[in-house]
């Protein structure tokens, strides 16, 4: 089990509350990108995009190298293994809560398609 006070997963889960921090995880993935190839998508300064590197790094999601002047960036993915640790636990709980539902939505329709047994004819039958 994940530790719920680890400081770590408080800077993993501030860094993906962010939209644009997702958004550039998410080109990541593709390869290593420069600070100015992460923030073309957004028109935003490259001051802007380095202060959003910068809250990935501080969470350990990103390494970034520097080559001559030109920043790299780097997917590291083992800070979100924890993160989806602490998430596998909600999961669970949901799956086992839909299990039950299902169950007894089945178990309904079971007892929904059940014959009738009154007295009256089905609708539509004439004597």
């Amino acid at each position: 089990m994940v530790e719920c006070e680890a400081p770590q997963l408080d800077t993993v889960f501030h860094a993906l509350g962010d939209a644009t921090r997702r958004r550039m995880l998410a080109d990541l993935v593709g390869g290593e990108r420069s600070v100015g190839e992460l923030a073309e998508p957004f028109a935003m300064s490259l001051a802007a995009a380095s202060k959003h590197i910068k809250v990935l790094e501080k969470a350990g999601l990103i390494r970034r190298e520097v080559r001559g002047r030109t920043h790299i960036c780097h997917l590291d993915p083992g800070p979100l293994a924890s993160a989806h640790d602490w998430l596998s636990v909600y999961e669970r709980f949901w799956t086992g809560r839909l299990d039950v539902l299902e169950r007894l939505l089945v178990a309904d329709d079971a007892a929904g398609s059940a014959p009738k047994t009154s007295a009256e004819p089905p609708e539509g039958d004439d004597p």
